[in-house]
């Protein structure tokens, strides 16, 4: 593999300039006990990854300011003097080893369950107050609720800016709070935020809008989607290209500058017919940016097998098939999670062709930040 090959090209978009095509994708690591604030910890683990080559780096998902956003202890926040200080020193040290970055702004809605520190007794907050389909156990969200979120929502977009992050991205994958909404499954509302997938995606619209309207037109925002749930692995939003067209339209004319497609294996095609997958189809619709996402460098997805209870070990693997696909223009970007996690430096061993330095991803491996 040789620095001449497509994961190495440089990519802009605006005021967004990378020095190649690599991601990294976003994963929740627990490790910002300390009033969720992100520590020197955090600040070296992202600092590593900006010196192994990465060329933007998106952070583990950070918890907007709304009293329900959060469901997992020790994940860092995003709202809040300290939060924020601890942040920008997250910028800064990789802006000085050359790497680009920016937040992933998260709710995670009625995936939350009440008792989860800090905040105690508050409960989850869904569009119908469910985690799982069929299952009404949290709190459904009024008028006030929505528009209390999509405030918050702005208001860390522009706190990103401020801080000098190079662009947001909103998280709207994964059965989490917008997810809930896209989601038949979890989203059974009468009004104008259910039924349709028009009005599915009415509050994710709102959201985009208003970050839009907070950071200006020249600041990049990144939506992640997903068909599939962690409450249901086989969901889909959209079952044809039509179908996907209708949803992913209105998201992009909202505001949305790239697409970050979240699939389990990025080489599995999304309809029959063609071998473009979920990032191609997203990026052959919308004309905008996709990153593809999925088991990159790896031989085996994230997911659990039956009986297991966290994420599976997996060998270093081929990356033929993403470059031809990327040298093919199906996607633009390519996000890399678990591979990142064992190596830091998993950019450069690619770029200078050094596979027998990279490590397999293992369990105890989520257990330190490396």
């Amino acid at each position: 593999m040789t620095s001449e090959n497509s994961l190495f090209q440089p990519f802009k978009l605006g005021s967004l300039t990378l020095d190649n095509r690599i991601v990294m994708a976003p994963m929740t690591r627990n490790f910002s006990p300390n009033n969720n604030i992100p520590g020197d910890n955090v600040v070296d683990y992202y600092r590593r990854r900006a010196e192994g080559g990465v060329g933007l780096i998106i952070t583990e998902g950070t918890c907007v300011g709304h009293i329900g956003a959060s469901g997992y202890p020790g994940v860092p926040y995003f709202h809040g003097k300290e939060r924020l200080a601890g942040w920008r020193r997250v910028v800064e040290a990789v802006h000085e080893n050359g790497g680009k970055i920016a937040p992933q702004l998260w709710h995670v809605g009625a995936m939350r369950k009440a008792g989860t520190p800090p905040e105690g007794d508050v409960p989850g907050y869904g569009p119908s107050g469910m985690n799982v389909p069929g299952k009404v156990n949290r709190r459904t969200m009024t008028q006030q609720d929505i528009d209390d979120v999509v405030a918050a929502f702005a208001q860390g977009a522009a706190d990103a800016k401020e801080v000098g992050f190079d662009a947001v991205e909103l998280h709207g994958a994964h059965g989490y709070l917008i997810d809930q909404f896209f989601w038949e499954g979890t989203n059974q509302r009468e009004d104008g935020y259910g039924g349709s997938m028009d009005n599915r995606s009415r509050f994710a619209v709102e959201i985009i809008k208003a970050v839009r309207a907070a950071v200006g037109p020249d600041f990049p925002v990144i939506l992640r989607w997903s068909q599939w749930k962690q409450q249901d692995y086989t969901a889909r939003l959209a079952e044809t290209p039509e179908e996907l067209s209708q949803f992913l339209l209105p998201l992009s004319e909202a505001g949305v500058d790239i697409f970050h497609c979240s699939q389990r294996r990025f080489w599995e095609p999304e309809f029959e017919g063609s071998d473009l997958n979920l990032a191609g189809w997203t990026r052959k619709i919308t004309g905008k940016p996709a990153i593809t996402v999925g088991s990159v460098g790896l031989n085996a997805d994230f997911i659990p097998v039956p009986g297991e209870v966290t994420f599976r070990e997996a060998e270093p693997a081929s990356l033929d098939e993403l470059e031809r696909r990327l040298s093919d223009n199906e996607f633009d970007l390519v996000a890399v999670g678990r591979a990142l996690i064992s190596n830091p430096s998993w950019v450069d061993m690619v770029r200078d062709d050094r596979p027998d330095d990279i490590k397999p991803f293992r369990k105890e491996h989520l257990g330190q930040l490396v």
